[in-house]
């Protein structure tokens, strides 16, 4: 992994009940809702959304195909997770991702909290699976949405480009169901695995993540020294 480490103070230990609707809606360290960016960005894909359920797939939709999928892409530097800042990155993982989408969904007044998940990818590529020693990506990163009085897993990482090229299903969210990542690809061959939850939080659990990524892939040096791009997400097909 790649980034520097940031010298700010440690993050609050994290809280492991899991937060309700009415904790979900103030902006956070990370999830800056109420920064001028992330309120313009939500009112330019929102302008014409009647509904919190279209406001909430629009913002899906613009978070998912606007940011390209990266699994290079990640920073040791916490700052570099706010909502804020990766709205204007040209890339990036699960984790910023969903932060930033969860950031736009309280700023259009939608309940929204950070869902991770240790995943087993069976389509990971021979490249990506030899620098990160592993077929588990620990602590992936989804948003959950209070829509319709219930809670809604969301994945915005895989963006429609990536998921075209490697003949996995794009995936979709329609505002009433959870969009979590297909078990198989189009071809019938298995591709995520949920193996483990790691819980749900009000804001990103920043030192716990690092925490978990030392002890699944070692030291951070060392993962995303390869030539970043979403080529390496999966196995040609």
């Amino acid at each position: 992994m790649t980034g520097s480490t940031s010298s700010c103070q440690a993050d609050p230990v994290t809280v492991i009940d899991p937060p309700s609707p009415e904790d979900c809606l103030a902006p956070t360290r990370y999830l800056d809702a109420d920064h001028p960016d992330i309120v313009e960005f939500v009112a330019r894909v929102c302008h014409d959304a009647a509904t919190e359920r279209e406001r909430a797939i629009a913002l899906f939709l613009a978070v998912r195909d606007g940011i390209r999928y990266d699994p290079y892409a990640v920073s040791g530097d916490r700052d570099w997770y706010r909502a804020s800042n990766v709205l204007h990155e040209p890339a990036a993982y699960c984790i910023p991702k969903a932060v930033l989408l969860s950031a736009a969904c309280r700023a259009a007044g939608i309940p929204a909290r950070l869902g991770f998940a240790d995943v087993r990818n069976h389509l990971q590529s021979a490249k990506l699976r030899e620098s990160m020693g592993t077929d588990v990506f620990a602590y992936h990163g989804f948003s959950e949405l209070w829509l319709g009085g219930r809670w809604l897993k969301v994945s915005s990482a895989f963006n429609r480009e990536l998921c075209d090229r490697f003949g996995t299903e794009v995936l979709e969210f329609d505002g009433e169901h959870d969009a979590l990542m297909h078990p198989f690809d189009r071809n019938g061959n298995r591709h995520m695995e949920y193996v483990r939850s790691r819980g749900s939080f009000a804001d990103l659990p920043f030192d716990e993540i690092m925490a978990g990524f030392a002890e699944v892939y070692g030291a951070m040096d060392d993962y995303g020294s390869a030539t970043s791009g979403q080529d390496d997400a999966f196995s040609a097909s």
